[in-house]
């Protein structure tokens, strides 16, 4: 059975009412969710089940499930168990997803000021990195560091888009990213927009506005392989 996302309209939710509607051995599946399942490069959500009775699951990691649009909520190790029909109220852990909505954010931005086939990334609370090809002489710190905050200080706001699988065909331009192909199946594909800086494919969660990111500094520039240059972001 499908779970309705309802992150992917509104990044904000922190809550909402849901109805379990399967319990396996991985986890829990719910008929709506404001968790974030691991994808992208972006890490699961993490949070709580909790049922009127009192009984409250701590949610250790969000996966995908079998099929498209399935979300499975991971319990950490010795939670209560859940049981099929079971009404909770699904909560992140907010500061947590947040932190993440401005990481993910910021490398959208980053993939604007260095211009090149993005080959890997990664997202997490504290900081994200994403690898690409190109020459390691080309990377200059301080100058990305510089050029990052520059458009994050426009304070431009954020847009989602969604086209059909078709129209994406005929503009391969927009899919940056060689690793991870935007997901497909389901006839049409979700973009992020940022005015007058990026416009590509992403499923993940960002902020309503760039001026959420703060300031960023780089932390370290490496290479990662003949085809990989590193460039690792945190929050300044």
């Amino acid at each position: 059975m499908t779970t309705e996302l309802l992150f992917r309209d509104d990044a904000y939710l922190k809550s909402c009412t849901a109805r379990v509607t399967a319990a396996t051995e991985r986890g829990y599946e719910l008929d709506r969710t404001v968790f974030y399942p691991m994808g992208g490069g972006q890490a699961g959500d993490t949070g709580w089940l909790r049922r009127a009775d009192g009984v409250s699951v701590r949610i250790a990691d969000t996966r995908k499930g079998e099929g498209l649009d399935v979300v499975v909520h991971v319990p950490e190790a010795g939670a209560p168990a859940l049981s099929v029909g079971d009404e909770v109220t699904a909560e992140i852990d907010w500061d947590r997803r947040y932190a993440m909505m401005r990481i993910h954010t910021c490398l959208h931005v980053l993939s604007c000021v260095v211009v090149a086939p993005v080959t890997g990334g990664n997202i997490a609370p504290d900081k994200g990195r994403l690898d690409f090809d190109i020459d390691m002489i080309l990377l200059d710190a301080e100058k990305i560091e510089r050029e990052v905050n520059e458009l994050i200080g426009r304070a431009v706001d954020t847009e989602t888009v969604w086209i059909t699988d078709e129209e994406l065909d005929a503009k391969p331009e927009l899919v940056k990213t060689m690793s991870v192909q935007p997901p497909r199946g389901s006839g049409r594909v979700r973009l992020l927009r940022i005015p007058g800086i990026d416009l590509q494919p992403c499923g993940g969660t960002h902020v309503r506005n760039i001026g959420e990111i703060g300031r960023v500094r780089v932390l370290k520039i490496r290479s990662e392989g003949k085809k990989n240059r590193r460039v690792e972001i945190g929050f300044a």
